[in-house]
């Protein structure tokens, strides 16, 4: 079994985004409620920021609320949201201990106001951590994000501000929730399914894909670790050949 010791130092991925996924169905399987899978999935979000920092991990983005999961039954959202807060006045001693920095992306402001406030304080309370940042994707939707980028570009070609033909992947890349992120590197996703569920659509366009037939709760350092090897031995080419990359 491979360790953090086993990982090549000097090929991570810059920036590692995760499909959370499975926890409804592992409560499911023990004959629990779908809560008991969010808070079992919450402890296991604890032991993998702090691998990752061990690993040495720049940057981490967790799908953690999808803006489709508004659609689930209110007492499940209303978990989800209680747990939110809950889990950001728990980790805040965490955060601060391992200096990472908490982020956020997409839609904050449709979060109950007491979540808005708790995440808000925490972002203060950890900007100035040096460490890795943290980004949690809450009410998040990629097309929500890129029909808001085009929205936000058109306003300003409609009043001169830039022109059409100066529209690249630079300006897109401005106007989009992640634009203080690079490009995810690896993404993984648990639970064997082997979808994107509109998370970073255009973020992942050389993304490496990794899926896992593991439940979120069920997700330990060894798995990741295992990805993240996986990964080191893949050929990243870019669009270009192997010939070239030589």
């Amino acid at each position: 079994m491979n360790t953090i010791e086993d990982i090549n130092g000097q090929k991570l991925p810059k920036h590692l985004a995760i499909i959370m996924d499975g926890n409804g169905r592992w409560a499911k399987q023990k004959g629990k409620f779908r809560v008991f899978g969010h808070e079992n999935g919450v402890k296991t979000v604890r032991s993998t920021v702090e691998s990752c920092v061990r690993i040495g991990l720049e940057y981490l983005t967790l799908y953690t609320f999808s803006t489709e999961n508004w659609n689930r039954p209110k007492i499940e959202v209303d978990t989800l949201m209680r747990l939110l807060v809950s889990s950001l006045k728990k980790e805040l001693k965490t955060f601060n201990k391992n200096n990472v920095r908490l982020n956020t992306i997409g839609d904050i402001k449709s979060l109950p106001n007491r979540a808005y406030i708790e995440l808000v304080e925490v972002m203060e309370k950890t900007k100035g951590n040096t460490g890795m940042t943290l980004t949690l994707a809450l009410s998040y939707g990629a097309r929500e994000e890129l029909k808001n980028a085009v929205q936000q570009i058109a306003v300003k070609v409609k009043n001169n501000i830039i022109s059409p033909e100066s529209i690249d992947e630079t300006i897109i890349n401005n106007h989009l929730y992640t634009q203080n992120l690079p490009d995810v590197d690896l993404l993984i996703r648990t639970s064997g399914e082997h979808r994107i569920s509109n998370f970073l659509l255009w973020q992942i366009a050389y993304a490496e894909l990794y899926f896992i037939d593991v439940f979120w709760p069920d997700f330990k350092e060894q798995h990741l670790v295992e990805a993240i090897i996986n990964y080191q031995n893949r050929e990243r080419r870019f669009g270009k050949t192997s010939e070239q990359l030589n």
